[in-house]
């Protein structure tokens, strides 16, 4: 699949990163010659140095025959205008990243859509909206919604407290306790686990389930975390990311926002209008406590630096806070979130490309995601046509031993399958597949 990426900073890197190891015809076009030679060393693409709202550089990219162009550049309006003039010169299909959140509403983004571009992506609202999730459900890491929210996918972290641990799945299973939760994946260090019945879980391992949403409450009694509701919440930084955040956070909680600029503390005031602003610096630890840190239910660290987010938000769980979440730049701190007492880091870039993805991968897709420090993606699948998905149970589908159904969502039901289970027509299967399964994956739901 030929693909043209506009931008090569964080994110259009990142994407190409990720493009190009699933072997793709990757084009990259900056206008920073720099940026193009560090990628051309680092991946396997062809990059072209010029401005991507130029119609000469798409054409030298050879755009006719691009099935896919991403247009990630910061600056929005070059975003805007390559995706249109792409779509109009013969891609298959045009994303654009913005952050204005005016072009997010339906009525502008139906507009766009009749310009030619398919989907906007903004990184920072859909990094604000994993946020809530996480601090609406606080005893989880992680949260995944499928279809509006009929399924869940969640992470949580056994403690030794847990009924669950040093018991088999098949134990598990086999025991009174009514949960209609499937683990789909065990985290152990830096070791992915595909859970099977002879499965022993262990304190500290992270379980990700896939649950009816309505369950979530009776997950949490069921791995042993006590409800804890949280009230008072404390963001530092006040950067886009912290303002989108406590826009969607300060009608249902109390927010604190701490953030060093005094002039952007004016403007964070006149548009949060729930959100009390401290002029001050997020890293003072004694400017925190008499803002009440101690008194905080959650700990929300979103200034720029990454490292003062994670140190940041370590200190909060020392004082007590019971949930803490940490922006991170560099990818690589995600894989250890679990390890270093952090509850959940966040990295824009990597929620945006879980977006994308799903216009790359092969068969009927609605979503993909994946998981903080797991090796596998979780793809929801769609079944299209009748084949041996639709005349077999599972067990009789010879599906990789590296990969396993979750879930599945047959009209407005939430289905959590057994062996037994047949698909029909027009489900939507969600899937937790290893690297090497998700090549055979696909061509089973093509």
């Amino acid at each position: 699949m030929k693909i043209i990426i506009a931008g090569a900073g964080d994110v259009g890197f990142h994407l190409a990163e990720l493009l190009a190891f699933e072997n793709q015809d990757i084009v990259l076009i900056d206008t920073n010659q720099d940026v193009l030679d560090y990628a051309e060393t680092h991946l396997d693409v062809m990059t072209l140095l010029g401005d991507s709202s130029s119609v000469d550089v798409l054409e030298q990219a050879d755009v006719s025959r691009a099935k896919l162009v991403l247009a990630v550049t910061t600056s929005e309006k070059n975003n805007l205008v390559t995706a249109i003039l792409a779509k109009k010169m013969g891609a298959r299909q045009a994303i654009a990243r913005v952050q204005n959140d005016e072009y997010l509403r339906p009525e502008q983004k139906e507009m766009f859509r009749e310009l030619g571009i398919d989907s906007l992506i903004s990184p920072r609202q859909l990094a604000a909206r994993e946020i809530q999730r996480l601090v609406n459900q606080c005893s989880f890491t992680d949260i995944f919604e499928f279809e509006g929210g009929k399924i869940s996918l969640v992470g949580i972290t056994l403690d030794e407290f847990s009924p669950l641990v040093n018991k088999s799945l098949y134990e598990i299973g086999s025991s009174e306790i009514d949960i209609n939760a499937r683990p789909i994946a065990v985290l152990r260090g830096h070791q992915t686990i595909i859970p099977r019945g002879r499965t022993i879980l262990r304190r500290n391992d992270h379980v990700y389930f896939i649950t009816k949403h309505h369950e979530t409450d009776h997950l949490e009694q069921y791995v042993g975390k006590k409800k804890v509701k949280i009230r008072n919440i404390m963001v530092i930084g006040g950067t886009g990311l912290a303002y989108d955040t406590a826009r969607l956070l300060e009608d249902d909680y109390n927010v604190t926002l701490v953030e060093m600029d005094k002039e952007r503390c004016k403007r964070l005031a006149e548009h949060l209008q729930n959100t009390l602003i401290i002029h001050g610096d997020p890293s003072n630890i004694d400017l925190l406590e008499e803002e009440g840190l101690n008194r905080m239910d959650a700990f929300i660290a979103l200034t720029r630096n990454s490292e003062a987010n994670i140190i940041a938000s370590l200190t909060a769980k020392n004082h007590g806070v019971y949930k803490t979440i940490a922006q991170v730049e560099n990818k690589e701190y995600v894989h250890i979130s679990q390890n270093i007492g952090v509850d959940t880091l966040i990295n824009k870039k990597l929620i945006a490309a879980n977006n994308i993805f799903r216009f790359v991968r092969k068969g009927q897709i609605e979503a993909i995601t994946s998981l903080n420090g797991v090796d596998a993606e979780v793809i929801e699948f769609v079944v299209h046509k009748s084949n041996q998905l639709t005349r077999k149970p599972l067990k009789e589908l010879h599906f990789p031993e590296t990969a396993l159904i979750g879930g599945v969502i047959r009209g407005e039901e939430s289905l959590i399958p057994t062996g037994e289970f047949q698909l029909q027509l027009e489900d939507k299967v969600i899937v937790f597949a290893m690297p090497e399964a998700i090549g055979k994956v696909e061509r089973l739901f093509r």
